[in-house]
C-alpha cells in the first residue's frame, strides 16, 4: 500500500530528508508535508526576529504557534479594530477573539516569545483623522487607551496597520501619532510594531507609499517594522507573489547603509495564488487547498532561478489553463538566507496557511 501521508513526525528535520531541493516532485510534497521534525521543533536555526500572523478563520494557525512557538519571538493574532465613537470617545472590537487560554499556553511553551496582536483603524473617515492629528488631546486618549487595553488584556504591545489608509496624504502628522504612541507604549513595556507596504513598488519600480524618508524620522521609535514584500503579482499581471532580488530592492531602499535592518522583518507569504487564463482572474490558494489540487493534476512543478519561486501549470476540464505559485521549502529557504545576509527578521503572512514542514526551517 502507498502511504499518501506520513503524518509521523521525523527524527530529521527537511534539510537532513534531503527536501529542500529546486528539483521537486509532487509526490514528494503530498508525502512530506505533514511530517516536521518532532525532535528540533523547540530549536531555532534563524535567529534574527520571527513574527507569526494568525488568522481567526484559519485556525490552524494557533496550533502552529503552540507546537513552534520557541521559533518565533512575537505572535500576532488578527483579533482587534479601533473606532472613533466621538470627540476623544475610542471604542476597540474584536476582544471576542482573545483567547485567553490560548494565550496562556503559547507562553508556557515559549518564554521569551511576545504576544502583540494586530489592530486596524476601523471605520475613520479622513475627517476622524483629521481631528485625531489635529489636537494633542485626542493622541493622548488614544494612546493611554491603547496601554489600557494591553494591561487589562495581558498583551505585550500591539502590531498596528494604518499606514496605507492614508493614501500618501498626511504623512507627518501620521508620524507624529505613531512617535506618540510608541512613546506611551514603551512607558508602560509594551512593543508597538508597524506594518508598512513595500518601499518598491511593484511592478514599476517607482517608490512606495512608505520610503527611507518616511523610515528615517521612526526607525528609532518604533520596535519592529512588517514589511509586507508578498502580492507582487496581480491577476491583470499574473506572477510570483514575491521575487527575490524585488525582496532585497525593497530593504536596501529603506535602509542603504544597515542602520535598522535587525528592526525589519520581511514579509514571507505562507499562502499562493492561483492565476486562471480565462477572464485575467486569481485567487489566494492555502496550504490544504494547494496539496488537494497536487494530488488532483499530478503536475511537474518549475522552477524559476531569477525569481527563485515554484510554480506549476494544470488545467481545468472546461475552465481551461491555471497557474499556480505557492512556497516551497527551497522558496522560503532562500528568503530566510538572504534575510540573514541583510540582517533583517522575517513576518509571516499567516501561519494557519502554510505547510506544517515549513516550520523545520525557521
Amino acid at each position: 500500500m502507498v502511504k499518501l501521508h506520513q503524518t509521523l513526525h521525523s527524527d530529521k528535520n527537511v534539510q537532513d530528508r534531503g527536501l529542500v531541493v529546486v528539483d521537486l516532485k509532487a509526490k514528494d510534497i503530498i508525502l512530506e508535508h505533514r511530517s516536521y521534525c518532532s525532535t528540533k521543533m523547540r530549536e531555532r536555526y534563524f535567529s534574527g526576529d520571527v513574527l507569526g500572523y494568525i488568522t481567526p478563520w484559519n485556525s490552524h494557525g494557533y496550533d502552529v504557534a503552540k507546537i513552534f512557538g520557541n521559533k518565533f519571538t512575537l505572535i500576532s493574532p488578527v483579533w482587534l479594530q479601533v473606532k472613533r465613537r466621538g470627540k476623544e470617545r475610542f471604542q476597540f472590537t474584536g476582544l471576542h477573539d482573545a483567547d485567553k487560554g490560548w494565550m496562556k499556553v503559547v507562553r508556557k511553551n515559549s518564554k521569551n516569545i511576545k504576544i502583540v496582536p494586530r489592530i486596524l483603524f476601523d471605520g475613520w473617515t479622513y475627517q476622524d483623522f483629521e481631528s485625531v492629528f489635529g489636537s494633542e488631546d485626542e493622541i493622548e486618549e488614544l494612546s493611554e487607551s491603547m496601554v489600557l487595553l494591553a494591561k487589562n488584556e495581558n498583551f505585550d504591545g500591539f502590531v498596528v496597520e494604518v499606514w496605507s489608509q492614508l493614501g500618501n496624504q498626511k504623512q507627518t502628522e501620521l508620524i507624529h501619532l505613531l512617535l506618540h504612541l510608541s512613546e506611551a507604549l514603551h512607558e508602560a513595556h509594551l512593543k508597538l510594531i508597524l506594518v508598512i507596504p513595500p518601499a518598491v513598488a511593484a511592478g514599476t519600480n517607482q517608490p512606495g507609499m512608505f520610503t527611507k524618508k518616511e523610515f528615517d524620522q521612526l526607525a528609532s521609535a518604533i520596535d519592529s517594522f512588517s514589511l509586507m514584500t508578498y502580492d507582487y503579482s496581480t491577476p491583470q499581471r499574473p506572477g510570483p507573489n514575491s521575487p527575490l532580488p524585488w525582496l532585497r530592492a525593497c530593504v536596501q531602499v529603506l535602509d542603504p547603509d544597515s542602520k535598522w535592518r535587525n528592526k525589519i522583518l520581511l514579509g514571507l507569504n505562507f499562502y499562493g495564488m492561483d492565476y486562471s487564463a480565462l477572464g485575467a482572474s486569481g485567487e489566494p490558494i492555502l496550504g490544504s487547498r494547494y496539496i488537494e489540487t497536487l494530488k488532483e493534476h499530478k503536475p511537474k512543478i518549475v522552477w524559476d532561478e531569477q525569481i527563485a519561486e515554484h510554480y506549476f501549470e494544470y488545467k481545468k476540464n472546461k475552465g481551461g489553463k491555471h497557474a499556480v505559485f505557492y512556497p516551497t521549502l527551497k522558496s522560503i529557504q532562500l528568503r530566510l538566507e538572504l534575510a540573514k545576509e541583510l540582517g533583517t527578521g522575517i513576518s509571516i503572512w499567516e501561519l494557519g496557511q502554510g505547510l506544517d514542514y515549513f516550520y523545520d526551517l525557521l
